[in-house]
């Protein structure tokens, strides 16, 4: 028997002093299944960035929190919620989705 009790995981991580992208509709990416992922960018107040992981996978939070980091790293975005929505995604994976989502912000796009 496991120690990691059964159910989703939920996982917040926050980040400041990014670059505001400003309004923008809302950006999903991926599709909730069997090993994948969603990812949801919502515009949000300020100059931070908040993460919400909700994740099958119990107990891989120093994994998530460097996945996160890295994300950060990449894209020191403000202004924007991320919602991860997971259904056992490798970490490969999980930051193609976030770069995925982020090349769809207006201000964050790949250039022309």
């Amino acid at each position: 028997m496991s120690d990691i009790p059964v159910g989703l995981e939920t996982l917040d991580f926050s980040f400041s002093g990014g670059r505001p992208v400003g309004a923008f509709s809302p950006v999903l990416v991926g599709v909730v299944g069997s090993g994948n992922l969603e990812v949801m960018l919502e515009a949000s107040d300020g100059d931070g960035c908040a993460v919400r992981v909700e994740t099958s996978a119990r107990g891989f939070g120093p994994i998530w929190q460097a996945v996160a980091d890295d994300f950060f790293a990449r894209h020191p975005i403000g202004g924007v919620r991320v919602s991860i929505n997971d259904m056992g995604a490798t970490p490969a994976v999980v930051s193609l989705r976030l770069d995925q989502a982020v090349a769809e912000l207006p201000s964050q796009g790949a250039p022309a």
